[in-house]
């Protein structure tokens, strides 16, 4: 593909001339192949691609010369020779598979999409597993050049299951999907430009924006369709609040929490929308009534990891440090990797002189604290889940 960052096949599509008996008059062609295939073995393009070039000339009806200087010319990106030699070298001999997969590609390189499908098809399922990442690379770019976008999605899922880790396949699959999104988006705008779900499309672009002003009007447009919309008011709080932490308004608090118990009475087991309450309840030092706000969004939802550590926390300001222990041990089993709880662990379990737990636990959290300040230096932002909620944040004494 254009703007890869690693070689086609290296020397994985190299066709040994070593079996091949060249004229006896000759004699020097048996060294040229030899020479040519040293070339094409050391990465040496350009001379190998000379040498080859020597032999096809003097070798025309040797199919594996072609198929090589094929290989070559679409390594160095010069498309139209390469489809030239492999199309002749298939001539020759049709069983080249591998030839024609890079046929496919230098075809699918050149913009000729219907010409590469099958052949990119037939490539995505070779047992070579670098045959198939790149024809799956290529028939992705072919799809997506033909217009045929939920083939390409289906391409990029499959490749996705075979290459999780592969930087190149996650790349092209991140534009796949974007792209996927912003035409299934678009063809809501013109299916239907007025229904809710347009407006709801909107609001939720804007909020990941920050554009909080338009999101906030075009969720009261989706309430203004239908006031019982699911999770909306709920949405329509959580921008209130960011709002409200940007700008320190209280008018916006005071909205985004009343938005929440509007989502509460139509939806009573709304754990999002309940453990927004409570963390403002906790934020106000009202422990009491944010405990019972927890208890009651763990009821419902007592996997909720957020909601465990907002109720180790009331219950640790109240003094209960027995009931506290057991909340962060189940958060920190539901993950592991939040340094939040295992810095709360650590004081709980100082304050119960609990003291060789307490330093195991200030160990893992500076080990974790000290990960997300590398990644944060590296300009990564570390988070934990998708933001749904207001995190816990650490306390103000932790070490920073």
């Amino acid at each position: 593909m254009n703007g890869s960052g690693k070689r086609l096949l290296g020397v994985a599509l190299v066709f040994s001339l070593t079996c091949f008996c060249f004229p006896q008059e000759s004699s020097s062609l048996e060294q040229q192949s030899q020479a040519a295939q040293q070339a094409l073995n050391a990465g040496r393009y350009h001379d190998a691609q000379q040498a080859f070039e020597k032999l096809a000339a003097a070798n025309p009806q040797i199919a594996e010369v072609h198929a090589n200087l094929g290989l070559i010319y679409f390594e160095e990106r010069m498309y139209g020779p390469s489809v030239k030699e492999l199309r002749h070298a298939l001539q020759l001999k049709p069983g080249l598979r591998k030839s024609a997969a890079v046929l496919a590609m230098a075809l699918s390189e050149l913009g000729r999409y219907n010409e590469a499908v099958p052949a990119l098809e037939k490539g995505f399922h070779s047992p070579d597993a670098e045959i198939r990442r790149m024809c799956g690379l290529q028939l992705e770019r072919a799809y997506t050049g033909l217009k045929q976008d939920s083939k390409a999605v289906e391409v990029a899922l499959e490749l996705n299951r075979l290459y999780p880790a592969d930087p190149e396949v996650l790349y092209h699959n991140g534009k796949i999907f974007g792209n996927y999104a912003y035409l299934t988006m678009r063809q809501l705008v013109h299916a239907a430009p007025n229904s809710i779900w347009r407006h709801q499309a909107l609001a939720e672009a804007a909020e990941s924006q920050e554009s909080f002003a338009t999101a906030i009007a075009e969720y009261h447009q989706v309430l203004k369709i239908n006031p019982n919309q699911p999770a909306i008011h709920y949405r329509l709080g959580r921008t209130l609040l960011a709002r409200a932490q940007e700008s320190n308004s209280n008018a916006d608090l005071a909205e985004a929490e009343q938005e929440f118990q509007t989502e509460l009475r139509l939806d009573p087991e709304n754990g999002n929308a309940a453990y927004e309450i409570a963390h403002a309840r906790q934020t106000e030092g009202r422990f009491a009534e944010a405990q019972q706000l927890y208890e009651e969004t763990l009821k419902f939802h007592p996997d909720f990891e957020e909601a465990q550590l907002g109720l180790a926390s009331v219950l640790s300001s109240q003094g209960k440090l027995q009931e506290a222990l057991p909340q962060l041990q189940r958060a920190i089993e539901l993950n592991s990797k939040n340094e939040v709880s295992w810095y709360r662990l650590s004081q709980v379990e100082r304050s119960l002189g609990n003291t060789e737990d307490a330093r195991k636990a200030m160990t893992q959290f500076k080990t974790l604290h000290d990960q997300k300040m590398t990644e944060e230096g590296a300009g990564r932002r570390f988070f934990s889940g998708e933001d749904e909620v207001t995190q816990q944040m650490l306390d103000g004494d932790a070490p920073k």
